[in-house]
């Protein structure tokens, strides 16, 4: 029925059918307009993930501010004169920027061991290294050896330092409640927009000193910038190199222009019309979808190079028929088997929705609806336009058999056993790298060594810390307002008696903060731990090193000026909600890190070496965020994979109706997309957010090719009877088909490698290289099991 009405309405009415088209490329082409990328961190997450839940508590509890950082390593000492007027005047000048809020640099840093006045009065009136009568070389030594500032705005070596600029908070969006999706959108943008330009302006100031020494930037701003900027140049550079290598392979298969012109025709309509629909919907490209432009070029081509090969072959077999007559057979003959691949690849696609990686269930969104839109172009605008053309014009010269082909064909033919040892070494070499596979991953080295995003944070990685931020909190039991043993307090001139904050400080808590702070510190992966311990620490050394009494601490707390409380105590303490923050830092560059390990070894620790209970701590922040991302690969590998399988598996049933045949179609690409996996578990490669969808979307587009062979092969077979003579008129006829859209979907993903995002390269690489394995085993190991089963006897 679908294909009568489709033979009745679609080919018997070219014109209408034209014009329809060109009315829906216009429409959604101007809606092409409101098509957007997304690089916001939310798109590296897990939808609904509690951590992150978690993680905005505490940095509402605790306070954060956006910032950037720049790392400063001057040509000179760094507290030589020239070196602090540079520094002076790069802060000076970055302050002066609008957007900017304040600059914190190492010359800001409060000096408290730099004179024997009372505790008090240097907390009140502290020096920086910036003032005229200050004994620069001990300020400097007192940076370097605080518990505080040590590794965290000076390295260990002191050569380098960081300089944080914090950035003014954006401007709400008044009423979010009230207001409409598309004004909350428009909100976002904007504020993208003026990331941008503050990095534009930002690196303006960075490359006008130069000069000074070398300076790097990094921050999650401007990771968010470069990332968007990575996918503006994917998409174009994607979508450029893969139309110019279908446009050259288009010219060597058939030689002739009309048949250049067809193909890429449906490919422009399928890309515009799909954009357009994007932005109607309001779908967002992020960096793991910035290649479906390439993608639906790749797959629409595939299509029209069977439509189109099938179409001449047709033509040159019934030369005396008309063209609407021609153009019925072939769509009659490969409406089922397209429909079918098509079907077979929306499956892999729509796997990844479960995978619970929204950027990832995005792109598996939008393939699915890329691949209905390029099935619907090729069935209506390809038949619609041979229609047009006149039919002296439309034939492909007389070619010879493929060489390639032919050498397939006769490997089939004479060679089962080696064909069957090499596919068991496949298999056994596969499982092998399988075993080995891994999620462990870093996010700095998603990025090549060459980028900005790298450099900034191998830097801050090694001289600064770490990278990784972790957020131990302690919760301490209910509020035990009592004071301390302590009776040395009245030193403090302490008045405010009615203000219990300062008997919040006991000796437990303390104890306790310091253990759990001391434990992490010695962790060999943990770079810079930060904690009101780091504070006690500094107060100590400013007390000639005699420890502090607890409601020393407190009165401390209470006459401490509001500026150094805010910057360097609230941070870690909220006495309101009973708690203490412990800052730390990953280094995640560290070979051999294993975050997964690493957090399970710190849960244990807390509670059988510290003795914390359960309900005592938890830790959050963004390596948690990461880690849950990265275990959560696994599940979706299986998920994805088994549901895969099964869905291709079926429709291979209903499409064959044989369960022997269905098997043999399936087996030579599962094979292809698992010896992939083994290569990548050999090689050592973590599998990332990219990676991990290669064997779903592997085995999705190359099972187009047993279909098309299957469908093939049995069409002939009930003709000539005889499956050796059968098997070589297929490798000659859509056995050049299969050839030629593999080749083109080999170089499409191959195109992929000049992409700045690690993962895509790795995505590009591998995915066409299992194509290319897939090609040859449909070419080969399938025919070879049609030969042995025998499954058209009956």
């Amino acid at each position: 029925m679908i294909t009568q009405f489709y033979q009745n309405i679609i080919l018997k009415n070219p014109k209408s059918i034209l014009i329809i088209l060109l009315i829906a490329l216009f429409t959604f082409g101007y809606y092409s307009k409101d098509f957007k990328l997304d690089a916001s961190s939310e798109t590296l997450l897990i939808e609904g993930d509690p951590d992150l839940e978690y993680l905005k508590e505490i940095t509402n509890r605790y306070g954060s501010k956006e910032f950037l950082i720049l790392t400063y390593t001057p040509n000179e000492g760094m507290i030589s004169d020239v070196s602090i007027n540079n520094l002076l005047s790069l802060k000076y000048k970055i302050q002066s920027l609008n957007w900017v809020h304040s600059v914190i640099t190492l010359l800001d840093i409060p000096l408290l061991n730099n004179s024997d006045a009372p505790l008090q009065e240097r907390l009140e009136n502290f020096k920086t290294l910036k003032d005229e009568d200050i004994d620069k070389e001990r300020g400097f030594n007192e940076i370097l050896s605080s518990p505080v500032f040590r590794n965290f705005v000076i390295s260990e070596d002191g050569k380098t330092s960081g300089i944080i600029v914090n950035i003014k908070n954006k401007k709400p969006i008044e009423n979010i409640s009230n207001k409409t999706k598309e004004e909350i959108e428009a909100h976002k943008d904007l504020i993208k927009k003026q990331n941008h330009q503050n990095i534009l302006e930002i690196r303006d100031v960075i490359k006008s000193y130069n000069d000074i020494g070398k300076i790097n930037l990094g921050g999650i701003p401007m990771i968010a910038d470069d990332m968007m900027t990575f996918i503006k140049s994917d998409i174009v550079v994607f979508g450029l190199g893969v139309l110019l290598f279908i446009i050259a392979t288009l010219w060597f298969v058939f030689r002739k222009l009309i048949w250049i012109i067809v193909p890429i025709s449906s490919c422009f309509f399928s890309v515009i019309i799909m954009t357009g629909l994007l932005g109607l919907l309001g779908w967002k490209v992020t960096v793991i979808s910035s290649n479906f432009i390439a993608l639906m070029l790749i797959l629409t081509m595939a299509m029209n190079i069977h439509m189109s090969t099938r179409f001449l072959q047709i033509k040159e077999i019934n030369p005396n028929k008309k063209i609407i007559e021609l153009i019925s057979l072939t769509t009659n003959k490969m409406f089922w088997p397209i429909l079918y691949t098509a079907l077979t690849t929306i499956i892999a696609f729509l796997s990844l929705i479960f995978s619970a990686i929204k950027p990832i269930i995005d792109f598996g969104w939008m393939m699915t609806l890329g691949l209905i839109t390029s099935f619907i172009i090729t069935f209506t605008l390809l038949p619609s336009l041979i229609n047009f053309v006149p039919k002296e014009k439309i034939f492909l010269e007389k070619q010879k058999d493929s060489k390639i082909t032919s050498f397939f064909a006769k490997i089939s033919l004479n060679n089962h056993k080696t064909i069957f040892t090499l596919t068991i070494v496949v298999i056994i070499f596969s499982l092998i790298g399988i075993s080995r596979l891994e999620v462990e991953n870093s996010f700095i080295n998603y990025f090549s060594k060459k980028t900005e995003i790298y450099k900034g944070m191998k830097l801050i990685d090694e001289k600064l810390g770490g990278t990784t931020p972790l957020e131990v909190i302690l919760k301490f039991p209910k509020k035990e307002n009592k004071k301390s043993d302590d009776d040395d307090f009245e030193d403090w001139g302490d008045e405010e008696n009615e203000n219990d904050d300062k008997y919040w400080f006991t000796k437990d808590k303390i104890d306790r903060i310091s253990s759990v702070h001391n434990y992490l510190d010695d962790l060999p992966q943990v770079g810079k731990v930060l904690s009101f311990s780091s504070i006690i620490d500094v107060a100590t050394m400013l007390n000639n090193n005699k420890p502090l009494g607890t409601l020393e601490m407190g009165v401390l707390y209470s006459k401490i000026p509001e500026s150094i409380k805010t910057e360097i105590i609230d941070p870690y303490i909220s006495i309101k909600d009973n708690e203490a923050r412990i800052n730390l830092r990953i280094i995640d560059s560290q070979e051999n890190l294993r975050r997964n390990d690493l957090i399970k070894k710190i849960n244990y620790d807390l509670k059988n070496e510290l003795g914390l209970k359960e309900s005592e701590f938890r830790l959050g922040g963004v390596l948690i965020l990461f880690n849950n991302l990265l275990q959560s690969l696994f599940k979706s590998q299986i998920l994805t994979l088994g549901l895969v399988m099964i869905g291709i598996f079926g429709m291979f049933v209903i499409l064959f109706k044989n369960i022997k045949l269905s098997l043999i179609g399936v087996v030579p690409n599962f094979i292809a997309a698992f010896f992939i996996l083994g290569i990548i578990g050999l090689l050592g490669i973590p599998l990332d957010m990219m990676t991990i969808t290669i064997a779903a979307i592997t085995i999705g587009i190359a099972v187009d090719n047993s279909i098309h062979y299957i469908y093939r092969f049995k069409e002939e077979f009930n003709t000539s009877k005889d499956y050796n003579k059968t098997l070589i008129l297929c490798h000659s006829t859509v056995g050049k088909a299969i050839l030629n859209t593999s080749i083109t979907i080999v170089f499409g993903f191959s195109i992929l490698v000049l992409s700045k995002f690690i993962p895509t390269i790795y995505f590009g690489i591998f995915t066409g290289l299992a194509m290319l394995l897939a090609m040859v085993s449909v070419l080969t190991l399938l025919p070879s099991l049609i030969l042995l089963i025998k499954p058209f006897n009956k």
